[in-house]
């Protein structure tokens, strides 16, 4: 999917996915044109920054920013990802939840507690993360391409040396 148009103005409860290069960053609308993130460190300096602090990183600060300040100069979209597989909670409950955690830090982890994890489990009651889903079935996938591989690779030489002993005889 590529990133909505700027003119598509996000409504309350929305999810926002950030696009930050080899990342998405994730926030989630709370109305007048503000976003409620879980901010690990490479999101406190300035929009679009990136480090690898978030990879290590235990704990992530929840802010309330006007969403352009958080997106900067990156392209962003609407992604309600999981409207067709759980109902969205009721709105009123999404953003007492949200704004009773704007300024805590809450546990961070890049695989089990990101940012994403943060606002599916604020919109749908469900922490999900579909980048690191992808992540996942892109490592595992790799790697059985490279068993795969190795696999070939050893049998055509075993093979292969089979062959030169029947050529030596």
């Amino acid at each position: 999917m590529s990133p909505v148009t700027y003119d598509e103005k996000p409504e309350p409860g929305d999810l926002i996915e950030i696009f930050r290069g080899d990342y998405q960053h994730w926030a989630i609308c709370v109305g007048d044109g503000f976003v409620i993130h879980l901010a690990p460190p490479s999101e406190y300096a300035c929009a679009g920054s990136y480090s690898m602090m978030s990879v290590t990183c235990e704990r992530a600060l929840v802010k309330k920013e006007e969403i352009w300040d958080v997106v900067g100069s990156d392209e962003y979209r609407i992604n309600n990802l999981l409207d067709d597989k759980y109902e969205p909670r009721d709105i009123r409950d999404i953003l007492r939840d949200a704004q009773r955690l704007v300024g805590r830090r809450r546990p961070y982890c890049v695989v089990r507690r990101n940012c994403e994890h943060f606002v599916t489990e604020l919109r749908y009651g469900k922490p999900e993360s579909h980048q690191v889903r992808k992540a996942v079935e892109i490592g595992v996938a790799a790697g059985l391409a490279i068993a795969a591989i190795g696999t070939l690779a050893y049998a055509a030489g075993f093979f292969g040396s089979r062959d030169k002993e029947k050529q030596t005889k």
